[in-house]
């Protein structure tokens, strides 16, 4: 076994052997283009269309991931490094000996299983070879305990032995994705294997693209890392928030920067809720995970507060006579396109339930996409600004803060509030002489 292990990292690099990748978004993709960028040629199954079409034309799927990748990865498609799919066949091809498991595990608010489940069924439909058995590496998010549960079970439901037919793993994904420096090459990265011999495999492959790998005792602590860190911030956002909510007449971004300068705490400022895969997803996963959820009940108070966060926002545009509402960003953060749990949705849905009219505008998403997740019209920025009487920025993309002043008031007549859950996108701009009231979420006053 120790001389095939050896040569799998061999055998990827001198070109013998393939990286498949089971999912195509941010964390697949980037897998597919760091594995190219150092000689391992990777093949991506996706269910989209439009995105393996996107891949195969040599561009990047989501929006500024080059940025963040640091190279240009068009030249690794016209070389025959990547290649997406939409036929999940060719994935099982036998030169394909690693496969990279990047699927949602979350729908709409909740943890999944359903696409987990699926891959591994046809994983498990190939032949096995227990002479040089295949490695799988989970890169997705899994509730605790959900290895032993469904992947290995799974597996062996096929006659796949876990540990001699086929070597299992998991290895979370902690990329933050608008930080070039926080990557997957330089982020320190947890792994564990369900057996010795395949947490040692998923080093030597990993190796090859990531710098700093702390391997687990095994697959059940490595599992749970990416919902544990995740679950910590969780808590302290929604404390953030509370706090902002608790006390309303004071700046609570000023005092938690002040409380953050002490050497053992963050800063954290207070938003109109958590958003992404990750953050308002995570104490749920921990959650699911165990058989005492009654012994978190600070999770479960995080979860429920998060929910309702956005409808406080909501709650609040109503009760200062709000009647036409526009909402910059329909993703949770600036410069992604990710709308999952954005605090954007909670609040649609909550001022469409009051009455009140809303328009939402993004430049990531079409007129059609926004329509379609959000159930209301889009609008054009900036000369769209004018019909509204309240402006709420969710996402700080850089197009919102690189308007000029000029340009911005002349398109703001009819507005009366702006409530900024990026701190400073527009806080440069004079609007109290323009008779509008600017709030950054947190400051004092931004809900009453």
């Amino acid at each position: 076994m120790a001389s095939s292990r050896a040569s799998l990292r061999r055998a990827l690099l001198r070109g013998d052997a393939t990286v498949g990748v089971w999912g195509t978004g941010y964390i697949g993709y980037s897998t597919m283009a760091n594995f190219a960028a150092n000689g391992v040629k990777c093949v991506g199954a996706d269910i989209d269309p439009s995105i393996v079409q996107t891949i195969n034309d040599g561009k990047v799927p989501v929006p500024n991931l080059e940025y963040w990748l640091g190279f240009d990865p068009k030249p690794l498609v016209d070389t025959g490094m990547i290649r997406a799919t939409l036929d999940w066949h060719e994935l099982l091809d036998p030169k394909v000996a690693v496969h990279m498991i990047a699927i949602p595990t979350e729908k709409g608010d909740k943890p999944w299983d359903g696409a987990l489940r699926d891959v591994m069924q046809k994983i498990a439909g190939e032949d096995a070879r227990p002479d040089n058995p295949k490695l799988v590496v989970i890169e997705s998010t899994l509730t605790p305990g959900k290895t032993d549960e469904l992947v290995i079970p799974t597996l062996e439901s096929a006659r796949l032995k876990v540990g001699r037919d086929i070597l299992a793993g998991v290895a979370p994904r902690r990329d933050w994705f608008i930080s070039p420096e926080k990557n997957l090459k330089h982020l320190p990265r947890v792994l564990g294997g369900t057996t010795p011999e395949a947490t040692k495999r998923m080093t030597d492959v990993l190796s090859i693209i990531c710098d700093r790998l702390l391997p687990a005792s095994d697959h059940r602590h490595a599992e749970m890392i990416k919902s544990i860190e995740n679950a910590y911030r969780h808590v302290e956002i929604t404390l953030a928030n509370q706090l902002s909510l608790a006390y309303p007449n004071i700046d609570m971004t000023e005092v938690l920067r002040l409380v953050g300068t002490k050497w053992n705490i963050g800063v954290y400022h207070p938003s109109f809720g958590s958003g992404g895969y990750c953050i308002p997803l995570s104490s749920q996963y921990v959650l699911s995970g165990t058989k005492q959820p009654e012994k978190l009940s600070i999770l479960k108070a995080a979860v429920e507060t998060d929910k309702t966060q956005p409808h406080a926002v909501a709650d609040s545009i109503v009760a200062r006579g709000g009647k036409r509402v526009g909402i910059l960003g329909l993703s949770y953060k600036g410069d992604l396109k990710v709308h999952i749990l954005s605090p954007t949705l909670g609040i649609v849905q909550r001022l469409g339930e009051r009455k009140v009219e809303v328009k939402v505008h993004d430049p990531y998403y079409s007129e059609e996409e926004i329509r379609k997740i959000t159930g209301v019209e889009a609008f054009v920025f900036p000369t769209g600004l004018k019909e509204f009487d309240t402006i709420i920025i969710t996402a700080g993309h850089r197009m919102y803060g690189a308007v000029p002043e000029a340009v911005l008031l002349e398109n703001l007549h009819n507005c009366k509030l702006i409530l900024d859950n990026v701190e400073e996108t527009w806080k440069k701009f004079n609007f109290k002489q323009q008779g509008i009231a600017y709030h950054v979420a947190g400051d004092a006053g931004w809900l009453t």
